[in-house]
C-alpha cells in the first residue's frame, strides 16, 4: 500500500493506494495547521481502511513549491516513515500534480501558485504520444510574463486569486481554459500515481536528502542593529 501526502499549501491532501486503486482519500483545507493536523488526519484515514502503518509499501511526497512550514511538516514525515518502516520515498513537484488531472486532455497545462509579491509559481507540461512531459520547468514570474510566452489554447489550473483569472481572461482570452474551482483542487490520488509510475521504474529519491523545491528563499528578518549617539 501506498501513502500521498500533500501539504504544501492551505489545502492539505493524503490518499492510501493499493494495487494503482484508491482506497481512502481526504483533503481539506488546514491554513497553517499542518503541524497540529497532519497526523490526526493520517490516523483517521487509516482508520477507514482497517489498516496500519505496517502494510505501507512505498511514500510519495508533494515537494513544493509552496509553504516553507507546510513542505517541511509533509517531507519530515515522509522521510519519518520511509527511515522507521525501511520502505521507498518519492518526491513530486507539487505543480505537476496540480497539472496532472488535466493530462489526459492532451492540451497544454499550466499550474498556478499563487507566490505572492505580484508574483506567481509556475510550470507547464503535457501528455503527448502517451508521454507526460515537462515542458517548462518550475519558476517564479508574473502573470504578465507567462501570457507573453503562451501561444496555444491552454489549461489553467492550481490555486490562484480571482484577479490573476481575470488577468489571464483579458490577455489570453479564447487561449486560457480555466476548469471551475472544484476540478482544479489538488487531490492527493493524482500525487499517489505520478509516484508509484517512479516507484515502478526503481527511481526513488533518497530519505537523507530530498529536500523542499523552494523557488524563492524563506523571508529573513534582519536583526536590528543598536544605534549609538555621540
Amino acid at each position: 500500500m501506498l501513502l500521498a501526502i500533500d501539504t504544501s499549501t492551505d489545502t492539505a491532501s493524503l490518499a492510501l493506494v493499493q494495487d494503482s486503486q484508491v482506497l481512502a482519500e481526504l483533503t481539506w483545507h488546514c491554513g497553517q495547521n499542518h503541524t497540529t493536523t497532519l497526523l490526526p488526519q493520517l490516523v483517521h484515514l487509516l482508520n477507514q481502511t482497517g489498516l496500519g502503518l505496517q502494510s505501507l509499501s512505498g511514500v510519495i511526497v508533494a515537494k513544493g513549491p509552496g509553504s516553507f512550514n507546510g513542505l517541511r511538516v509533509g517531507i519530515s514525515t515522509a522521510k519519518g516513515l520511509a527511515f522507521s518502516l525501511g520502505i521507498p520515498l518519492v518526491g513530486i513537484s507539487t505543480l505537476e500534480v496540480a497539472a496532472y488531472q488535466h493530462a489526459e486532455t492532451g492540451l497544454p497545462v499550466c499550474p498556478i501558485l499563487n507566490a505572492g509579491r505580484g508574483e506567481i509559481a509556475t510550470a507547464i507540461y503535457q501528455k503527448k504520444y502517451n508521454k507526460w512531459l515537462r515542458l517548462a520547468a518550475e519558476h517564479i514570474t508574473t502573470v504578465e510574463a507567462l501570457c507573453s510566452q503562451i501561444t496555444t489554447k491552454t489549461i489553467f489550473c492550481g490555486e490562484f486569486t480571482p484577479f490573476i483569472v481575470t488577468q489571464l481572461r483579458e490577455q489570453l482570452r479564447q487561449r486560457a481554459v480555466i476548469p471551475p474551482p472544484a476540478t482544479r483542487l489538488r487531490r492527493a490520488g493524482f500525487l499517489a500515481e505520478l509516484g508509484q509510475q517512479r516507484l515502478e521504474a526503481g527511481n526513488y529519491d533518497n530519505p537523507a536528502t530530498l529536500q523542499p523545491l523552494y523557488l524563492r528563499r524563506p523571508p529573513i528578518t534582519k536583526p536590528k542593529h543598536r544605534i549609538e549617539w555621540r
